[in-house]
């Protein structure tokens, strides 16, 4: 959910191919760079595997392929930003990480019909709307369901006892 405080969201604002995108930040725990990822076997398409961060072993998702749009190649601006959904930790592959920002909750609306956007409508919480662009905003509880999550931390901990 969108973390309220005061009358404004603080978000996290991200780019995958030429959509700019925000999450709560109250879901983000680390923003880092692209590490070695280990692939997994049987994990779904959009995991691309795992990577020890700091002694803890996290999923990795390729979001662009989960969302089903094109990304950039993956360079220096490439970053991994690390989230909390369902009280497990997930990393996501977005293709550059541009601002933290305050958005009053009146520039918030709901995905109005007229809006184009490659993603899929029921992966989107709202647009936040700023003087020069649209924010396309992301519920990171959607985009990875309760199952997927459930799913992913079990390939993850075979992972970890294989190692």
């Amino acid at each position: 959910m969108l973390e309220e405080k005061r009358g404004e969201y603080q978000l996290v604002i991200f780019k995958i191919g030429k959509e700019e995108f925000g999450v709560d930040i109250s879901q983000v725990r680390e923003i880092v760079r692209l590490l070695d990822i280990t692939y997994m076997p049987k994990a779904p398409s959009f995991i691309e595997g795992v990577v020890n961060l700091r002694g803890q072993i996290v999923a990795i998702i390729d979001l662009a392929k989960r969302l089903g749009i094109p990304s950039n190649p993956r360079g220096d601006s490439t970053r991994i930003i690390v989230i909390e959904i369902e009280k497990n930790t997930v990393g996501m592959i977005v293709d550059s990480v541009s601002e933290v920002l305050r958005i009053p909750s009146e520039n918030i609306e709901e995905i109005p019909a007229i809006i184009q956007t490659e993603v899929p409508e029921h992966y989107i919480r709202g647009v936040g709307k700023l003087k020069d662009r649209l924010l396309v905003l992301l519920d990171l509880n959607r985009v990875l369901s309760a199952e997927e999550v459930t799913r992913i931390e079990r390939i993850r901990k075979e992972e970890v006892e294989e190692a």
